[in-house]
């Protein structure tokens, strides 16, 4: 007698199978759960993100080595942009439409992230964003898990002003939509809080920007006017090696010229010449200096899967640690990774971040993080010289700007709604006309 169907198991299928003479499947090993790697591993942003594609590829291994996820294993599914904008897209389409993963971490610059946006809410996939950025955006598909400006900028900002006295500002950034939209929002700040048009200098220059003489002679001449100056620098990539090197040639120290950098961290500072760097500042919300045994554990693995005693950690790659680690708590919540069942479960997830607290994911799919100021060391490692008492929520949209200071992001139902305006009660969508790129 032939079993009915709703009494076949997989195990019946197999002899059966057997018995006509046909290889039986694996049935009783599912399918690995893939995960998707969309990191620049050539191109001018490799010196940031290669070492990320390598942190999830870890965080991949721990997970197996723990029995994967819902009974099944992990597997990476690794692409490289190759630091190429609309090559972003493409590859976020191949690891959604064509290896089907579940999930992806990935990105670094915003103007890759508002490549791949349209791709993977066209194809409802899941992405994991592990860097600063300019907020001003909030998809239903993405999970932010880097600072937006509330947790990073603003509070860089008042440091300088309220500890460091710094009355003039220039603006120095890589010219793409991170640095532009951030010294929007930073321009509107400091006016808020009275300083003057004719005390704020704004730069820009293209990736990979190697000429610095000029721009930092200028620098120097907008500092020498009697008022405390301070250069907050959205630099990116390796442009980061030869503006620094000019601020030493050029004999400007971080007691004459401070820098706070948002993106220079341990790994940028890895194999160069750190004196011209020594006293500059960073704001992130991690530094490998951190004194927790959480931060400890997580060298220590690092160190050991590298096979590199002078490995280095810094703060995405704590985003991807974090965000990792959401993701699979909501898959296990969800018990599936259906990608609609696990945005639903991820909302309210707390993991332990490796600062000693816990980071949660906000309705907004932004997290809670706290903000840290640390100043760059000989050694390449940072001394940490302020913090926030507490962890921050993050704000998708800036209370600085007229296009978003009224727009709310609750991606929970019944809003459902990354653009909400509590003025007029209506919803926009996931992004303003602030957010487009200049």
């Amino acid at each position: 007698m032939i079993p009915s169907s709703a009494s076949r198991s997989p195990r019946w299928l197999a002899a059966s199978l057997l018995s006509l003479g046909v290889a039986a499947p694996a049935l009783a090993q599912e399918d690995p759960i893939k995960v998707g790697i969309l990191h620049s591993l050539s191109g001018t942003m490799a010196i940031s993100e290669t070492v990320l594609k390598e942190t999830v590829e870890m965080l991949i291994a721990q997970q197996n080595a723990e029995g994967g996820l819902l009974g099944r294993q992990l597997e990476a599914v690794v692409v490289d942009p190759a630091s190429d904008w609309p090559l972003f897209a493409e590859k976020a389409r191949e690891l959604l439409a064509q290896q089907e993963v579940d999930v992806i971490f990935g990105n670094w610059t915003s103007v890759s992230r508002k490549s791949v946006l349209p791709v993977v809410e066209e194809l409802n996939g899941l992405l994991f964003y592990p860097v600063q950025y300019e907020g001003e955006e909030s998809s239903e598909n993405v999970f932010y898990t880097g600072a937006a400006p509330n947790q990073q900028a603003i509070p860089a900002v008042d440091y300088l002003m309220n500890e460091v006295g710094v009355e003039r500002w220039v603006l120095a950034g890589t010219d793409y939509v991170y640095p532009r939209t951030t010294n929007k929002i930073l321009e509107a700040y400091l006016k808020g809080h009275g300083v003057g048009e004719a005390d704020i200098m704004i730069n820009y220059t293209p990736f990979g920007h190697s000429d610095w003489q000029n721009i930092v002679s200028e620098i120097k001449a907008f500092g020498s006017e009697g008022k405390k100056t301070a250069v907050v620098s959205t630099i990116n990539g390796d442009a980061n090696v030869p503006f620094y090197r000019e601020l030493g040639n050029q004999g400007l120290d971080a007691a004459d010229i401070p820098v706070v950098a948002f993106s220079v961290g341990e790994q940028e500072l890895t194999g160069i010449d750190t004196a011209p760097l020594v006293g500059h500042l960073a704001a992130w919300n991690y530094f490998m200096s951190v004194d927790t045994d959480a931060n400890y554990d997580f060298i220590d693995a690092w160190i050991e899967y590298t096979g590199d005693d002078m490995a280095v950690t810094n703060d995405p790659m704590e985003a991807h640690y974090i965000g990792f680690h959401m993701w699979a708590e909501a898959v296990r919540k969800a018990g599936t990774t259906e990608v609609d069942a696990v945005k639903e479960a991820i909302i309210g997830v707390s993991v332990p971040n490796l600062t000693g607290g816990y980071a949660a994911m906000m309705p907004n799919h932004h997290i809670t993080k706290p903000v840290l100021i640390g100043e760059i060391q000989d050694n390449g490692q940072f001394s940490i010289v302020w913090e926030t008492p507490s962890t921050v929520a993050g704000d998708a949209w800036s209370d600085y700007l007229e296009g978003s200071k009224d727009l709310i992001s609750d991606w929970r139902a019944p809003m459902s709604c990354g653009n909400y305006n509590v003025v007029t009660g209506s919803c926009g969508g996931g992004e303003a006309e602030v957010a487009s790129a200049e």
